[in-house]
């Protein structure tokens, strides 16, 4: 496996980037076979492991760490915190109190004892950045974390979040999270190139779509799980952008059987041939998601397939906005203007 730089860092990672997600009560509860998927995609090369405190409720970053004992620094490990983590109205979001908290938390469930990629999950328009980047900053001197990033931040707020950490003296975020693949598109109009010009590595997430681009879905489906129900939108049948998305699938497919790939090797090789993502995050769930994610590392799509690709779904272009997680925040109902 190839590795690529991670920004400017310094630090080398590989294109693939295991997303641990489905690992524990949201998707595999079997820990021993968690464990089993994690050595496996580290055998195949995959240096690179996300996490996040609030997936299944602190029970992933646990099964994470009982799999890297013994190999905890062969990996860059990842985690994420500002998602509700219980019912103290103060156990959430960017601020110092609760940042300082978080990180000791993670660690103690990691089994280790500094984290290499510290992320915000999601901004806080109700936090100063540099109240934020203050913590982090301090958790970086302190070594407990190494490099800050951020996730799911639109444009000009990563330019903010820059433009804070110069000038005032702190640890500025050195990587982005956003979504993207075949059918979400958005990031090219102005996160990547963004996140380029401030020389951020991408480590990008739901190259399949939420399983949209694993044949996961068709017309008679209906979302099943307690988290996919939580996002009916990006799921329910009924909407146009859901029917225009699974006529784009139909089409997508063709592409990717006249390129002698699966369609699961076409949209991750889709994500990581564009020059500015370093890494696509993959969840799988079982050992059998994982070896049909592991050929995509050494696809290189051709200018052919780009072109037939960017046909169906124009650069920039998201079909259902459902799909993204921008404006979640400032757009909540209780604070839309009417």
């Amino acid at each position: 496996m190839n590795y690529r730089p991670l920004g400017r860092t310094g630090v080398q990672v590989s294109p693939l980037c295991l997303g641990t997600m489905m690992f524990g009560a949201w998707g595999n509860p079997d820990h021993e076979d968690s464990i089993r998927i994690i050595h496996r995609a580290l055998d195949a090369g995959i240096n690179f492991v996300d996490t996040a405190d609030v997936y299944s409720a602190g029970e992933s970053e646990e099964i994470v760490g009982k799999a890297l004992k013994g190999h905890r620094d062969d990996v860059v490990l990842a985690t994420k915190f500002f998602m509700p983590m219980g019912e103290d109205i103060n156990m959430r979001g960017g601020s110092r109190r609760w940042i300082v908290r978080a990180v000791e938390d993670s660690l103690r469930r990691l089994g280790t004892d500094h984290i290499d990629l510290y992320q915000v999950h999601r901004p806080d328009p109700a936090v100063d950045v540099e109240e934020t980047l203050g913590a982090l900053s301090d958790l970086v001197t302190q070594g407990k974390i190494l490099y800050i990033g951020s996730s799911s931040y639109a444009g000009s707020e990563i330019v903010e979040a820059q433009h804070v950490a110069r000038e005032r003296g702190l640890q500025r975020f050195r990587t982005e999270q956003p979504p993207y693949s075949l059918l979400v598109r958005g990031i090219e109009l102005d996160v990547l190139p963004t996140a380029q010009r401030h020389g951020m590595g991408i480590l990008t997430y739901s190259p399949l779509a939420g399983g949209w681009l694993s044949g996961s879905w068709t017309v008679d489906s209906s979302p099943t799980s307690p988290a996919r129900q939580r996002l009916a939108a990006r799921f329910d049948m009924s909407l146009p952008e859901n029917q225009r998305k699974l006529e784009a699938v139909e089409q997508l497919a063709q592409v990717a059987d006249d390129a002698g790939l699966t369609m699961i090797e076409l949209a991750i090789a889709f994500v990581i041939n564009h020059p500015g993502v370093t890494s696509a995050i993959i969840g799988p769930r079982t050992l059998e998601q994982l070896e049909s994610q592991l050929p995509a590392a050494d696809v290189t799509l051709g200018a052919e397939t780009l072109d037939r690709i960017d046909a169906i779904i124009k650069p920039g272009v998201t079909i259902n906005p459902a799909d993204t997680s921008y404006g979640e925040r400032v757009l909540a109902p209780e604070l839309r203007r009417r």
